[in-house]
């Protein structure tokens, strides 16, 4: 279980008079986050002059505000051992460097062996921290830098800081196809209307961008630096999926694999056997959320991702 909010009883000043109220609420409450406080009001936790209120209302100024005592929320994955490459830690945080394959939560299919139960077992006070400290997100089959709030202040300050779109966060990635040059890709993303466990382009989505420039061109496939502005489930993959320049390796967006003509062999084994996203989150670059120290971590992509590009490099030697 982490740890119950406190009751708490707060006046709104008159200098927050015509902000919406989670606006209001975020002021009066600095030690949670924006997205914390927007939950609890809408599960009617906080209470404004006596009643329930929704995010979007504009205060007055001096309304007396009440959290209640949050309901807890269990965390129920169990501790087990796991090797964690940590790339970097302080009394605040850790930066972790998730292999491909690794899961980060439980769910259906993953009850166990994921990041979060390794992170119970050498962390065990993440128990207290809602979502065992994780402040963001990779795919299953994506490699890479996240990071890891290690108690509850530090949680809220990163997740603010995450919002807020503070977290620098770079990628490289190998696409389909050949680019002429990079660009921005702002494009709305939301579930796919059949396909459930799918995102996709769509009109009425939530605001999507992604930059991304060309580090290398070969015979028929292209290495990209990708920086997110805004990050969406399957962000980076569903943009260049909808551009018909899917990662290669994709399963789930890059539809059937076929080998380039004229490919060398040890191309097309490659290609046959690398069975994710060539995806990796190389980069992040932050604020440290307490000593504004620059934080700048950088991790090389794993063997199977440096193996596919230095074999499309030989390829484009020998073609």
């Amino acid at each position: 279980m982490f740890m119950n909010v406190s009751r708490q009883i707060n006046v709104i000043p008159n200098d927050l008079a015509g902000l919406r109220l989670d606006q209001a609420l975020a002021h009066l409450f600095p030690q949670h986050s924006r997205s914390r406080l927007k939950e609890w009001l809408l599960k009617d936790l906080i209470i404004v002059q006596g009643g329930p209120k929704r995010p979007k209302d504009i205060v007055s100024g001096g309304e007396t505000v009440e959290i209640k005592s949050q309901t807890k929320e269990a965390i129920k994955a169990q501790a087990q051992p796991l090797m964690l490459d940590i790339a970097y830690e302080d009394e605040e945080l850790i930066v972790l460097n998730k292999p491909a394959g690794l899961v980060v939560h439980p769910g259906a299919g993953n009850p166990d062996k994921t990041l979060m139960n390794g992170l119970l077992f050498k962390y065990p006070k993440l128990r207290e921290v809602p979502r065992a400290g994780i402040i963001h997100r990779l795919d299953k089959d994506t490699s890479g830098l996240i990071i890891i709030a290690k108690n509850l202040i530090s949680h809220t300050a990163l997740l603010r800081t995450f919002e807020q779109r503070k977290i620098s966060r770079h990628y490289i990635a190998v696409c389909k196809g050949v680019l002429t040059g990079g660009g921005i890709i702002n494009l709305p993303i939301s579930r796919h209307p059949v396909d459930r466990k799918k995102m996709s382009v769509q009109d009425n989505g939530r605001e999507a961008i992604t930059h991304f420039t060309v580090k290398e061109r070969f015979a028929s496939f292209t290495f990209i630096n990708v920086k997110l502005e805004t990050g969406r489930t399957h962000q980076i993959r569903v943009h260049f999926a909808h551009r018909r320049n899917a990662l290669v390796g994709d399963q789930t967006y890059g539809g059937r694999l076929t080998t380039p003509r004229g490919a060398s062999e040890e191309l097309i084994q490659i290609l046959r056997h690398f069975k994710r996203q060539a995806l990796h989150a190389e980069r992040l670059i932050f604020n440290h959320p307490f000593t504004d120290k620059i934080i700048d971590i950088k991790v090389l992509p794993p063997k199977d991702f440096i193996d596919l590009v230095e074999a499309m490099r030989r390829d484009l030697i020998n073609e």
